[in-house]
């Protein structure tokens, strides 16, 4: 009598599949609902583009590891900010402290902008930015320096991450409250529209969500009821949810639970046609749910961690066979510290190797058919479905958070699998199973203390040389349209071009929005 076998989200597996488990039957990839995939001919056409997060120290330091990934065959920059930047407070602020450059690069400035980007002509580059409650500022700063070097604005191609309800449910780096944040996402839903039209204007995040301890349906309800409140938002604002559809992306995480996780993007892309569907999208396009993925980072374990480059492939391999449009594959020391160049060369010859050795990429949705895929997809997408009902119900994704109904939902799951692993139940090789007496730690980067010396120094310079008078003219009319209903983003763009920093800026919006107490 063999135990019970079931996935991290609690689905049962049973012990062999047959075409009676088989519910639904997939259309063909490139067609409605795109559970097969958005392209009918996937990774023939086009690979999947290839980024690696990074982003630590200053921009100068930062530019030199972008210009070794682009030397490797990396298409697309993926990059990472430090806390400070992320929460609005320039480098020399007192909270500031301990946190310059650690966990990504320190961004004070359109100074530090064009250094991070020096010699990266940015029209023929896709860069991805994780940015939340300062990613008006982070993208007119972007927006600034592509005019600097002559760039054709339309031509620009990237992502903001732009997603602040998960940072109310599943991680913390907010500043305003709901209704503000809201409010100065579908001002850049807005001017990007007629500004920026081939930049993703959101990146709806369930990376965070699962890296909180979430399972895979509630990765999928979470984001797509997020989603669904962003959409919602701009046809409030007379937005065309045609031309917003074909701009949304989304950023999924890619865990260890190989064909849960291919099912999971399957179903995710079902459910996500059919909200579009019924919120009023009629162009297929903008029904289809694009998508980055990024490897588990709450998996990667500081025991032994060379294994890591065994879950970091299996994940990978979910994403690709789950019809992901970009990827960043973790480096394998990063449950240390910042990955050394040698990790993060590792993580992106995972992604070759599966592109050009591997032979995953010749088909479209090579696993569509399987009888345990499509049986999984159909679980995943109807208890996914269940809960956006529920958030539905309660009027919504923000009214669930404001409620705490998501982050109680998390905490749940979190403490379970948690428990699992301490009681043996879950097997983690390394940690709890196989493990070894006198490991060997490999090294690691370490960024020291003298980085916010320098960015304060920068700042110095940057306010003792810049005309005042245009940076306080900038300030002041930024105070004034945050308090009416005037879109926000040419003010900002003009504020950055003056010199006025992250931080004042962030700072005059505090002052009219205030702050969100959780």
């Amino acid at each position: 009598m063999s135990h019970t076998r079931k996935t991290d989200s609690g689905i049962e597996i049973k012990t062999v599949y047959t075409e009676q488990d088989k519910v639904t039957s997939p259309n063909l990839p490139g067609h409605f609902p795109f559970t097969r995939g958005i392209q009918e001919n996937m990774y023939r056409g086009k690979s999947w583009t290839m980024r690696q997060y990074a982003g630590f120290s200053t921009a100068e330091e930062s530019n030199k590891r972008y210009h070794f990934l682009l030397s490797q065959g990396v298409n697309g920059l993926s990059i990472a900010f430090d806390l400070p930047t992320q929460i609005g407070y320039d480098s020399d602020h007192p909270l500031s402290e301990g946190e310059v450059g650690k966990v990504g690069v320190a961004i004070d400035s359109i100074e530090d902008m064009e250094a991070l980007f020096k010699d990266i002509p940015l029209e023929h580059v896709s860069t991805s930015m994780t940015i939340n409650a300062t990613a008006i500022i982070l993208l007119a700063m972007y927006v600034s320096i592509a005019k600097k070097q002559g760039a054709d604005l339309e031509k620009l191609s990237g992502t903001i991450q732009n997603d602040v309800l998960k940072e109310y449910a599943a991680r913390g780096t907010y500043i305003y409250p709901p209704k503000a944040s809201m409010r100065i996402i579908t001002d850049i839903f807005e001017w990007c529209s007629h500004s920026l039209p081939k930049w993703n204007t959101i990146s709806i995040s369930g990376y965070h969500i699962r890296e909180a301890g979430s399972t895979a349906v509630q990765e999928v309800a979470f984001t797509l009821s997020n989603g669904k409140a962003y959409v919602k938002a701009a046809i409030d604002k007379q937005i065309d949810i045609n031309t917003l559809g074909k701009r949304l992306s989304f950023f999924f995480n890619a865990h260890n639970n190989l064909f849960e996780e291919i099912a999971k993007f399957r179903a995710a892309r079902r459910i996500w046609a059919g909200i579009m569907k019924d919120l009023g999208a009629t162009d297929p396009k903008a029904m289809m749910l694009r998508f980055h993925a990024q490897t588990g980072g709450s998996t990667l374990t500081q025991q032994q961690p060379q294994n890591n480059i065994a879950r970091v492939t299996i994940q990978a391999l979910a994403a690709v066979l789950g019809g992901t449009q970009s990827l960043h594959t973790n480096g394998y020391d990063e449950a240390l510290s910042l990955p050394t160049e040698e990790a993060a060369q590792i993580a992106l010859r995972t992604q070759q190797i599966l592109a050009f050795e591997s032979g995953i990429a010749d088909t479209a949705d090579p696993l569509g058919g399987s009888y345990l895929v499509e049986s999984l997809t159909d679980s995943i997408e109807e208890k996914a479905l269940a809960l956006i009902e529920q958030i539905d119900n309660m009027g919504g994704s923000v009214r669930a958070i404001e409620e705490g109904f998501m982050q109680q939902q998390i905490a749940e799951s979190a403490y379970a699998y948690q428990l699992a692993i301490e009681s043996n139940e879950k097997v983690i090789v390394g940690v709890n199973s196989f493990t070894t007496d006198n490991e060997k730690e490999p090294s690691s980067i370490q960024i020291d203390e003298s980085i916010r010396e320098v960015q304060t120094n920068k700042l110095t310079r940057l306010k003792n040389t810049r005309n005042q008078d245009d940076a306080q003219r900038c300030l002041r009319q930024l105070k004034d349209a945050a308090s009416g209903e005037t879109n926000l983003m040419p003010l900002i763009i003009e504020a950055v071009e003056c010199n006025c920093t992250l931080g004042e800026i962030s700072d005059i919006l505090r002052s009219v929005f205030g702050e969100h107490q959780q």
